[in-house]
Formats: structure tokens, sequence, C-alpha cells
């Protein structure tokens, strides 16, 4: 399986080097992109310094236009899955053959790096947010993903597809529900977080509200009007 690691960056000049590092030592097998999104700090030269592959975009896109940036990339040059992390050195690389053998060993159209399979959510209001993005998802769906917040995902060909070509398809748990009514296989495979190396995350006290609220309407409301995918690309 030709795998392609995407990373958006945003500002992530402090800890992308680090994280660069770490995926030549311990995933060299797979090929990496950094996507550039429109940072205003030193993110891409340090990329650039550690011979990075990166796409730099002119302005910033959010996440959603990084991660489709990374995966028209990897659609083009002929991938059979992405895996996606984040830069700031939350996600381990080391799990990422655990992924892809499980992509491999059920033929999953994605595979989900969970915290919470074999463990139970620390008592916090952004894991009250997350157990209730997880109810949304499984009164909608009938499965029951764990973590449906988790940023480290590898999608399969069909939904690399959908990514790359389609139109309003965010790495968020919207998107997961979604493409769960739609028939896609979804794992999850237990992983551990670390603590981010540099920088604040973009989601705020008032933020991660508004993102919990925005979520759930979208997993009970609007996803039933949107017609349902048959994973093709033209």
């Amino acid at each position: 399986m030709r795998v392609l690691i995407v990373v958006p960056a945003y500002n992530e000049a402090e800890s992308i080097g680090r994280t660069l590092e770490e995926l030549r030592q311990q995933v060299p097998q797979y090929d990496v992109v950094v996507v550039n999104d429109g940072s205003t700090d030193e993110t891409a030269a340090v990329c650039r310094a550690q011979g990075a592959r990166v796409l730099t975009l002119p302005d910033n896109f959010g996440i959603a236009g990084a991660v489709q940036t990374g995966m028209r990339c990897a659609h083009k040059l002929g991938y059979d899955a992405v895996v996606q992390i984040d830069a700031d050195g939350q996600h381990d690389p080391r799990y990422i053959p655990d992924l892809v053998a499980r992509m491999e060993e059920t033929g999953a159209d994605l595979v989900i790096g969970s915290r919470f399979v074999d463990e139970k959510r620390p008592r916090s209001m952004r894991m009250w947010g997350n157990a209730l993005l997880s109810d949304a998802i499984r009164m909608t769906t009938g499965q029951r993903i764990m973590d449906p917040t988790s940023g480290m995902r590898l999608y399969g060909r069909r939904l690399l597809k959908v990514m790359a070509c389609g139109t309003n398809f965010s790495p968020e748990p919207d998107t997961v529900a979604y493409f769960l009514r739609s028939g896609a296989r979804v794992e999850e495979v237990p992983i551990r977080m670390r603590a981010r190396t540099a920088g604040q995350s973009y989601l705020s006290p008032g933020r991660s509200i508004f993102y919990m609220i925005h979520m759930c309407m979208n997993i009970w409301c609007i996803q039933w009007v949107r017609k349902r995918s048959d994973f093709s690309c033209r």
C-alpha cells in the first residue's frame, strides 16, 4: 500500500522540525508532504531546511483547505491512502503502521487513531464535548466512534477520492458521520496522544463551545439533507 503522510501546518515553526524528524526516524517507508497553510512564521523555511516536500497555500484556508490540498496531491500521484497527522507533535508517528495494518486487515475505508478505545475519557469540558459528539454519531448512524475529534486518521482510496474531489468534506466528526451513513467502514485503533510541543491550539474555550454546537447541528440536522456519496471522483 502506497501511503502519503499529510501534515497540515499553520505557524508551526517551533514544532514542525521535530515532527518531521520523528517521521523520518520512525516511518521512513512512507512519503511525507507538509501543507503550509499560509503561515506567517518560518514554517516553510524550517521544512525546506530539512528537505521536506512542502505545498504552500497563498493564504490561511484552515484545516479543511489544507487537508484537501494534501488529498489532491495524493490522488494525483496515485497513492492508495493518506495519513493525516498534526504538525504540533501531539501525534506519535509510531502508531501509523498500526493504522495501516488495520486497514489492510479489515478493508476499512477510514481508520481513526483513538485515545478512548481502551481508556476512559478524562473529566473536562472538552472531553464532555467529545462524548457528546460520539453519542450524536451513534444516534444517527448506529455506530459508536469513541474518539470522533481525533486528528490522526488514515483515509483509504475511496475516501481519499471523495476528500480530494468533493466539496464540504472537512476532516471533522460530521464528515465521519456522513461517511458512515454512506456505507463507509470505519475502524479505530488505540493510540496515546501527547501534549503539543509548542504554540497554542486555535480552539479557545469559547471556540470549543461553538465548535461542538456546530458539529452537533451538522450531525443531527444538516447531514440528513445531503445526498449520500457514491464514493466516485468525477
